[in-house]
């Protein structure tokens, strides 16, 4: 497998808003309206709500029998209260850990110290490292435990996007880290380096050597040339076909959801309905997978960009829909960076197909239906993909 990846530009998304996932921080002229709604908010401007919220307060402040909110737990819960009075799961609030953290996710490159985390169930944090990078070559192990970072206790209440914000930092950078390893404690020093993370991999089946499979991972700032790179790869590997894998990927940059779908069709790859107001997003002059057979894997977790390339897909015929029915979120976000490093997400548009069919609280049907059950995904058994081989013919 393979891939490579470039820098972020900040810019609008048409993401499914996972938290710890993927959501990208952009920022648009003319829409800061952070700081002056984090002052009405927290009742320091002469807005005609403020003196309500300054009463709500005062009552709740003189009233509560115990440990009374910071000031910043104060201003981010009045944030979330006010979000949520708009019934959008998608027009949301992101403390800035989050908001960094999510914003490399879509960059491709972060410092870090090359491993992966997670959390067990017992609420401990596991470290994996990845080979040849600081974590390994530092003496990091598979399954180590995470105790401390920098001095800061890592325990079961600690929030994932905490853990990940302080393992990451400037290039060159170092990092104190202790583990448990079998009951024993160690403590490393780790000078951070700079990680890539690609969003496209690709390999020629073995079950079908003239059918190559590129997965997609996340819309990301690179991943139109990555998918090209892969493309070019896999033609010279002998490939004929194509399987196209974007099952489980939860959208990203819109920008490069038109990218990626320009190496497969041509036209209008989607409609934005703003408003009342209609807007198409034609595809790039030329694709470099225009003229080999398609068949695109789906799911349930199959969301908003990712729905959006499906779905110029299947109105053009280029290709044949295989797997499960997809999310169905077809709205796009503007993400708008507040003043202390965190961000609002606000819904602003939603997203047609070239037909004209709504994507948000539909989602797409498959022309080939196929479940990959848990017994499947345990024992490696891959149904869809099977099918899709298949569906070329």
């Amino acid at each position: 497998m393979k891939g490579r990846s470039m820098r972020i530009s900040f810019r609008r998304i048409a993401g499914f808003l996972l938290i710890g996932l993927l959501v990208e921080v952009a920022f648009f002229a003319g829409i800061v309206l952070g700081p002056q709604l984090i002052g009405v908010l927290a009742g320091r401007s002469s807005s005609a709500h403020a003196p309500l919220l300054d009463e709500a307060w005062g009552i709740a402040e003189s009233e509560f029998y115990g440990q009374l909110p910071t000031d910043q737990a104060r201003t981010y819960g009045a944030v979330r209260g006010m979000l949520e009075s708009f019934n959008d799961p998608y027009t949301v609030f992101f403390e800035p850990p989050q908001t960094e953290l999510q914003s490399q996710q879509l960059s491709g490159k972060f410092g870090g110290i090359g491993a992966s985390v997670r959390r067990e169930d017992d609420g401990r944090i596991v470290l994996s490292p990845f080979p040849d990078r600081p974590a390994a070559q530092a003496g990091v192990q598979e399954g180590d435990v995470l105790l401390k970072i920098d001095n800061t206790p890592i325990i079961s209440d600690t929030k994932f996007e905490d853990v990940t914000s302080l393992l990451r930092g400037d290039v060159g950078s170092q990092v104190k880290i202790e583990i448990d390893r079998g009951g024993k404690q160690l403590t490393f020093n780790i000078t951070r380096a700079e990680i890539s993370v690609p969003s496209v991999t690709w390999r020629i089946l073995a079950q079908a050597p003239d059918v190559g499979y590129v997965k997609l991972n996340i819309f990301a700032q690179t991943s139109k040339d990555e998918l090209i790179q892969a493309i070019a790869d896999l033609k010279k590997q002998g490939a004929k076909k194509l399987v196209f894998d974007l099952r489980d990927n939860g959208g990203g940059l819109l920008d490069a959801a038109i990218g990626v779908a320009s190496q497969f069709v041509d036209g209008t790859v989607v409609s934005e309905r703003r408003r009342g107001d209609q807007q198409n997003f034609a595809a790039e002059a030329t694709g470099a997978a225009r003229d080999l057979p398609l068949v695109v894997l789906v799911n349930g977790g199959t969301a908003s960009a990712s729905e959006i390339v499906a779905g110029a897909i299947q109105d053009k015929g280029r290709g044949v829909l295989v797997g499960m029915k997809t999310y169905g979120k077809g709205s796009v976000q503007n993400v708008i960076p507040l003043s202390d490093g965190s961000s609002l997400h606000v819904t602003v548009a939603e997203w047609l197909t070239p037909n004209g069919r709504q994507i948000t609280g539909k989602g797409l049907e498959p022309e080939v239906v196929v479940d990959l059950t848990n017994d499947d995904a345990a024992n490696g058994r891959d149904p869809q993909l099977d099918r899709a081989i298949t569906a070329f013919r």
